[in-house]
């Protein structure tokens, strides 16, 4: 997996959104599902 370089801005966001310890990948992972969902959304929305 590679490895991301994050800024002290970023990492404080992150551990605001943090449930029950949760992990910096296991808080990404849900980030970009959710993300994704939005977009199969928006791009079914959007057709006629």
């Amino acid at each position: 997996m590679p490895e991301i370089a994050l800024d002290e801005e970023t990492i404080e966001r992150l551990d605001r959104l943090r449930v029950d310890e949760e992990s910096y990948d296991e808080i990404v992972s849900e980030l970009i599902n959710i993300y994704e969902t939005e977009e199969r959304t928006l791009f079914r929305g959007g057709s006629p």
